[in-house]
């Protein structure tokens, strides 16, 4: 197969030829049909984030059809998992404990250790199902798939069982330490793996598997303010401007300086205001997310927000944050990091994408100009989402 692979921090793709991978026990095959690009991928090619696997093959927004399934994914024998507070993994068995269900009735009724009746929410606690996923393991041939920025936990540490596998250690990432989807097959565990909604194309669906949803997270974080501010306007940024504007809330768009075109862009999705990121907005904000990996924007978006309001940093890498008075972090504001993503905003987010219904803009490129996409976007030389076309 083809692939771009980075084989040092600093140093361009380079386009080659690998042996086809072939899928373990619980991996699908997927034949790639579309990659975003993400800034994510900046910081693994620059060297910014260090743990990565060398030679890697990066790209973590893969849109894709099922080429092979390993041993154990099997069509329509998908595995759940529960969340209610109380359900713990017990032994591989599933618990339906809604008020009224009595064994024998067609449905199953609490069984494991430690799982409380009266939540009405089920539990398959078998090896490799860890609660809070409710992802199934069943794909089947030529079925379109996407896979995501997470590529597996451990499933057992204490952020596992309570469903947020984002934060665990041992958590391994796609297009970092898994090989990625700039290339035109690639592996990876079934369960953290989403079907794509119908009604989206292979390209403008791809940006919903990082930017959707790592924008959805940090959506969600900032709480449910009316006045919401973004510092910076990518490919995060153009899809949430429309969920919250479908929720019904005001987004004032902070750009760099002079970047007329990012703050036309926004404009045109939606935004109510728009203005250069050193800039006030007309009215104190509810919260702000802040896009850009520009550690000075947290004091600017702390003198932005009203008593009681967040700033939630959506990256994963940002610039150092300089020291600013005790004055604008008073008055119960609050600053907070958003960290991956978990299968359960995957799943809520595209099933909420269709609603809205969110739209995207992509700029595609062929597979082996990925070193000229990833300058563009280092460039903000495109507004909305860069994506490789791979087997399109």
């Amino acid at each position: 197969m083809r692939a771009m692979i980075l084989e040092a921090p600093g140093k361009p793709l380079r386009l080659t030829e690998l042996l086809d991978p072939r899928p373990a026990p619980g991996q699908i095959l997927v034949r790639v049909k579309a990659c975003g690009i993400c800034r994510t991928d900046l910081h693994v090619v620059d060297g910014d984030l260090t743990e990565s696997k060398l030679p890697i093959v990066p790209g973590h927004q893969i849109v894709g059809e099922v080429a092979a399934v390993g041993e154990g994914v099997q069509p329509g024998q998908s595995e759940v998992a529960a969340v209610g507070e109380g359900v713990l993994p017990g032994q591989g068995e599933v618990a339906a404990v809604g008020e009224g269900v009595q064994p024998g009735q067609g449905e199953v009724a609490a069984v494991g250790e430690g799982v409380l009746p009266g939540q009405g929410e089920v539990a398959a606690v078998g090896e490799g199902v860890q609660p809070g996923q409710g992802s199934a393991t069943a794909f089947r041939v030529g079925q379109r798939v996407g896979i995501p920025w997470l590529g597996g936990s451990c499933g057992h540490c204490a952020y596992c069982r309570e469903g947020r596998e984002n934060l665990c250690d041992e958590a391994r990432y796609t297009g970092y330490q898994i090989d990625g989807g700039f290339a035109e097959l690639c592996v990876a565990d079934a369960r953290f793996c989403f079907p794509i909604p119908e009604g989206y194309p292979d390209l403008q669906a791809a940006p919903l598997l990082c930017a959707g949803l790592i924008g959805y997270r940090s959506l969600r974080m900032a709480g449910e303010g009316r006045r919401l501010g973004f510092y910076g306007f990518g490919a995060a940024a153009h899809i949430l401007v429309q969920v919250a504007r479908w929720q019904g809330r005001e987004v004032y768009a902070f750009t760099r300086a002079g970047d007329e075109a990012g703050q036309a862009f926004a404009r045109s999705l939606g935004a109510v205001w728009t203005g250069a990121a050193d800039t006030a907005p007309p009215e104190p904000l509810d919260a702000a997310i802040i896009f850009a990996p520009a550690g000075e924007l947290v004091p600017a978006a702390l003198r932005a927000v009203h008593k009681g309001g967040t700033v939630v940093c959506a990256g994963i890498h940002m610039s150092d944050i300089p020291s600013f008075p005790y004055s604008i972090l008073w008055g119960e504001r609050v600053v907070r990091s958003v960290a991956n993503l978990t299968r359960r905003d995957g799943e809520e987010f595209l099933a909420l994408a269709p609603q809205v219904p969110v739209r995207t803009e992509v700029h595609a490129y062929p597979l082996q100009d990925a070193n000229r996409a990833l300058d563009d976007l280092r460039a903000g030389r495109f507004t909305g989402a860069g994506v490789l076309v791979v087997n399109g």
